[in-house]
């Protein structure tokens, strides 16, 4: 018997839409069509499509999928309600850490997942017949290294947040296995040493062929990140190290403009989801869903711009973190306030005198109202609606995502470095001030790894969940303990979706000999 762990069968996807003009193609994704038989296997052309294929695939993430992944940390609060009965009541219970299986963004997102990762990996196969039919040996070596780079980011995403998951290098799922976080991990990290001399040495704005599209530097990334999550931190600061030492990458000089229009594709960004409405009032666009983040009630310098749900805010704790260290670059990026939670943090005596920035107006003009759903929203899933393509009223609608910034590389080297790694590429004082400076603080000398830690938060709050994993990483129960929650660290991982285990005999065999699961 075959381990079935999907509903449909993995299409085979070719691109169907034109090449000309491909160095827009990364920018363009059009709908896909399956083209089996009609394929010339000895075009460049062709394998070019079947790799833009993959990068569709990979910037393909259901709302649900980022929302999930993102809720549990100290730095984030689910929204959706101030007070019982919550609106996406088991939401908020995940953010609560307490966990049903049966709950509908689960499935959804594990099956979303894996759906990308088995068809990436389809265009890996079909990538294969390109290089049979004689297209360059070493051009077909970077196309399927950029492929299991997507595919890697994804596994990596999927194994932090369910523990042991599938294994799938193949698309023949005959040898298919679920392998432990620690294997996982292993095998992530052997992928990036097998793809990154494949890749192209440069940063991600500077390719012609692909612009964005993923280079060596996005492998070594996840492979650091992949050593993180082992523990390996000599390893780490080695990998890490190397791309500091490239010189490819630099902090963007605006902290606040990194998560705008300016920062697509800035200097800091080694991997992020491309999304564009193409300049242009109507027609064809390439968005994430951002009403997610969005406010419930607004009054926009834009009066057209939508607003958005208000399921997702930062959290007060962090929120107080900041201010405590005389944040006010990062703060004032990351979080936006309403009037009812600039009372809420006025309401302790300790923050009874806020400083004078802290406004519900952004620096941009946009003023956020109060909501019976969030207090405060995220800074860093906004766009501001000046800098909306006039025509088009979706919330943060044109907004690139980034996965991965120059400025975690250099906090992971630092805490690397404080942890026991051979500082290969400079102190940990000084990967750790350069971030600071950014942010208008003051150098630190002798830096320890609860300083980089608490750096870390500051600087990546509300990005991939970065915050929660290293709690995780480091055991630190109590961070996670805050606002009625009691974290353990048997709630690190969420649980099988109940649709899945029902669908595939392996993973409910390795639930049962995994309690953690």
């Amino acid at each position: 018997m075959k381990p079935k762990i999907y509903l449909l069968a993995p299409l085979l996807i070719i691109t169907a839409f034109l090449l000309t003009g491909c160095s827009k193609q990364l920018d363009k994704p059009r709908e896909l069509e399956t083209q089996v038989t009609s394929v010339d296997y000895t075009s460049p052309s062709a394998a070019k499509a079947a790799l833009v294929g993959a990068y569709v695939q990979f910037q393909s993430y259901y709302w649900e999928q980022l929302a999930l992944l993102q809720v549990r940390g100290d730095d984030v609060n689910s929204g959706g309600g101030k007070s019982a009965p919550y609106d996406q009541a088991p939401y908020h219970d995940v953010d609560m850490f307490v966990y049903d299986a049966n709950f509908w963004m689960l499935n959804s997102t594990w099956d979303g997942m894996f759906q990308h990762i088995l068809q990436i990996t389809a265009q890996i196969d079909q990538l294969e017949k390109f290089r049979e039919g004689g297209v360059s040996p070493a051009l077909i070596d970077q196309y399927i290294a950029e492929c299991k780079v997507m595919r890697a980011h994804i596994t990596l995403q999927a194994s932090r947040t369910w523990g042991g998951v599938f294994k799938v290098d193949a698309v023949n799922q005959s040898g298919l296995q679920v392998q432990t976080k620690d294997e996982i991990m292993a095998w992530i990290k052997s992928e990036m040493e097998d793809a990154a001399p494949k890749l192209l040495d440069m940063h991600p704005g500077q390719r012609t062929d692909l612009k964005g599209g993923i280079t060596k530097y996005a492998a070594l990334a996840i492979k650091a990140m992949a050593e993180q999550e082992l523990k390996d931190y000599n390893a780490v600061a080695a990998t890490t190290g190397e791309i500091i030492a490239s010189g490819k990458f630099s902090l963007y000089n605006d902290f606040s403009k990194e998560f705008k229009t300016a920062g697509k594709l800035s200097s800091e960004n080694i991997l992020e989801l491309q999304f564009s409405d193409f300049n242009s009032a109507s027609g064809d666009n390439w968005n994430y869903l951002g009403a997610f983040f969005g406010p419930t009630d607004w009054t926009p310098a834009v009066s057209s711009a939508g607003g958005g749900w208000g399921f997702f805010e930062p959290s007060e704790k962090y929120i107080k973190f900041m201010l405590t260290r005389g944040e006010k670059i990062r703060l004032q990026a990351s979080v936006i306030f309403t009037p009812g939670g600039i009372d809420k943090i006025k309401s302790d005596p300790a923050f009874a005198n806020l400083p004078a920035w802290v406004s519900n107006t952004t620096p941009e003009g946009d003023v956020f109202l109060n909501s019976p759903r969030a207090y405060f929203y995220s800074g860093k899933h906004y766009l501001p609606t000046t800098e909306l393509i006039p025509g088009r009223t979706d919330y943060a609608s044109n907004k690139n995502y980034i996965c991965i910034r120059y400025a975690e590389i250099l906090l992971m080297y630092a805490e690397a470095v404080t942890r026991g790694g051979a500082a290969s590429a400079g102190s940990a004082d000084a990967a750790v001030n350069l971030v600071r400076a950014r942010a208008g603080m003051p150098a630190l000398t002798g830096v320890t790894s609860q300083q980089v830690v608490d750096e870390k938060y500051a600087e990546l709050a509300m990005e991939w969940a970065i915050r929660f994993y290293d709690m995780i990483r480091l055991e630190n129960t109590a961070e996670l303990s805050y606002d009625g929650r009691t974290f353990t660290m048997d709630k690190k991982y969420l649980p099988y979706p109940l649709a899945q285990l029902d669908k595939s005999f392996l993973l409910k065999e390795y639930a049962d000999t995994h309690p953690d699961h």
